[in-house]
């Protein structure tokens, strides 16, 4: 029956109350603090699932590196890394935010750089044509740190999308090449007959 603003007191009896149970029960209401402010500033990266964002490196250990996105702080496990880059404290990069998941340890950004959906959002940042829907991205293989392999189509048949892709002298595919370390990038004509598929898929080779 309280009502805002009313005074509630409650009694409990404490048979015995020394340092070491004092000390635990301050540690679990912080700990349900931390959890709970935890919730509120991934409460705001919900909406920026999928996203690109850059954030600061924050710390590199043996299978996970943190990384610092403003108020949150989120992983990227050895599996969404690209194998072969280093990582170093302090370095800005872009990172996409992948998912949140959300365990007995509370909620966690996971953060990735080796998805082939990195690959994606990073050509549509760097490609109007794929922002605004004429060129679209039918498929992408990747091996993260060697090659990636993407298959385009357009829907303007005054509109290559090859071309579009790869920009005037290669800049627009050379921007994305120098934010993945080198990582090459082939990107061929989707074709919805395979064995033309295939074929534009393998060139230069017969």
């Amino acid at each position: 029956d309280a009502e805002l603003g009313d005074l509630i007191e409650e009694a409990h009896e404490v048979t015995s109350f020394g340092r070491v149970a004092a000390q635990t029960a301050k540690q679990v209401v912080l700990q349900r603090l931390r959890e709970a402010e935890r919730e509120v500033v991934l409460a705001e990266y919900e909406d920026k699932v999928g996203q690109i964002v850059t954030g600061i490196v924050n710390r590199v250990e043996p299978r996970v590196v943190r990384i610092e996105l403003g108020k949150a702080v989120g992983i990227m496990p050895q599996s969404e890394q690209i194998q072969g880059e280093y990582y170093s404290v302090g370095s800005r990069m872009k990172v996409l935010i992948k998912d949140i998941e959300r365990d007995n340890r509370g909620p966690q950004l996971i953060l990735s750089r080796g998805s082939e959906a990195f690959i994606s959002k990073l050509f549509e940042q760097e490609v109007p044509e794929i922002a605004n829907g004429i060129v679209e991205i039918v498929s992408i293989a990747r091996e993260a740190g060697s090659r990636t392999k993407m298959a385009v189509t357009s829907r303007d048949e005054n509109v290559d999308s090859v071309g579009a892709c790869v920009g005037q002298r290669g800049l627009r595919v050379q921007a994305i090449m120098d934010e993945l370390m080198g990582e090459k990038i082939d990107i061929i004509e989707w074709d919805s007959d395979d064995i033309t598929f295939i074929s534009n898929s393998l060139n230069p080779a017969k």
